[in-house]
């Protein structure tokens, strides 16, 4: 994948429509997580010392029309606290407020315009929104990494319908230069943990990963139903019976390719899921009809850890088991612990993604010591499926 640089843009005195995820969490008007924003923070810096007028896009929620809850004023207010300069504010993202309010920026200011989803021609991808919206700019840079799976008038048509020069911001470069370093050119032998509640979200990833990697390690509700795929009763825990034969054709695919598939062979069981909840440590071949199995054992996190350290390159999606309930987190930390350290001493490269993943490394407070940790969700699993983005695509040249 090439990409022009940023690097090379020259911005001063420019209009540079800057695409950024602000859909962060909100309630009551005030913002619960400002991850996000300070990902992306270092572009809006960069771009507006270099003497560039700073417009911010951006979609919030799923708006029905124009709904005030959805407004980015009290993001934008958010946006100039973390870059610690002022955030003016149009009404609309198209139009004579938003023509006006770019009309009256000075050299290094920042504007963010409304909710791009205040407009229904936004989601459609509609040509002649796109239009306007490049309209307002004299180039583009993208580092909304997180919307790049949205085939959306702000962050794919912008580009196509104009001449635009686009280009990625730094989050955006950070993350297509990890998934470039996992999987175009990583290091071997690579491993593969994949987990969460369900085969069916994962079906294409697995597939894909297969072709990839030298071990895929599965864990979570999913892991169930491999192994019930193996003929072992599972008893209450979560398992898809549908799904039973995708696994079992995923496992002979595997061994075909000479992949190899790790399953747990211990679980922490217990018969609800609560915090604290009375449990056991058994074989999977001793689940009980009651039982749910809600984590992995100490024998898999001994394997688990094993095969890690033998591994060059790691990519991670997914936890272990029901990890916001104690005592069913241990498995994922003690796991999350071990990829820090190997990445610490330099002997792996880790790369993790996804909103679970994320949550369970943060609880793990591990995530600054892997490799690159990605806060998107669906552009993160998509592009482990090997998908070509269409946030990405307008970006690459020839």
């Amino acid at each position: 994948m090439r990409f022009r640089n940023l690097d090379d843009a020259d911005v001063k005195g420019k209009r540079v429509l800057l695409r950024v995820d602000l859909n962060v969490p909100m309630q009551d008007g005030k913002i619960l997580d400002a991850t996000r924003i300070e990902e992306i923070a270092p572009t809006i810096v960069e771009l507006s010392d270099k003497g560039g007028k700073v417009i911010l896009l951006s979609h919030l929620g799923r708006p029905k029309g124009r709904d005030p809850k959805y407004s980015l004023r009290p993001v934008a207010a958010e946006v100039a606290k973390i870059v610690k300069r002022p955030v003016a504010f149009a009404k609309d993202c198209v139009g004579p407020p938003a023509e006006a309010a770019i009309a009256a920026m000075k050299n290094g200011e920042v504007l963010c315009l409304e909710n791009t989803r205040f407009h229904p021609e936004e989601e459609k991808n509609d040509k002649t929104f796109a239009k306007r919206l490049a309209a307002l700019g004299d180039l583009f840079v993208d580092d909304a990494f997180s919307a790049a799976h949205r085939e959306h008038a702000a962050n794919s048509s912008i580009v196509t319908v104009s001449n635009l020069p686009a280009y990625p911001g730094r989050a955006m470069a950070a993350e297509l230069q990890a998934l470039e370093k996992a999987f175009e050119r990583p290091e071997h032998p690579v491993a593969a943990i994949v987990g969460g509640a369900k085969i069916s979200t994962k079906l294409e990833l697995l597939g894909h990963l297969l072709v990839k990697v030298e071990t895929l390690i599965i864990g979570g509700g999913m892991a169930n139903t491999f192994l019930a795929a193996q003929g072992k009763s599972v008893g209450a825990s979560l398992c898809e019976p549908d799904l039973v034969s995708a696994a079992r054709d995923i496992l002979a695919k595997a061994k075909s390719l000479g992949r190899e598939i790790v399953l747990p062979v211990d679980a922490v069981v217990a018969q609800k899921l609560a915090a604290h909840a009375p449990s056991r440590v058994v074989s999977v071949d001793r689940i009980g009809p009651a039982d749910m199995i809600l984590d992995i054992g100490p024998r898999t996190i001994e394997y688990v850890i094993s095969v890690l350290a033998r591994t060059k390159t790691l990519v991670w999606n997914g936890p272990f088991g029901a990890f916001e309930y104690e005592p069913f987190d241990s498995g994922t930390v003690e796991v999350a612990e071990a990829v820090a350290e190997l990445t610490q001493a330099g002997r792996l490269v880790s790369f993790a993604g996804g909103g679970d993943t994320v949550a369970a490394l943060n609880a793990a407070s591990v995530t600054s010591r892997l490799s690159h940790v990605s806060t998107a969700g669906g552009a993160f699993l998509e592009s482990l499926e090997g998908k070509t983005l269409p946030g990405v695509e307008v970006l690459m040249i020839a």
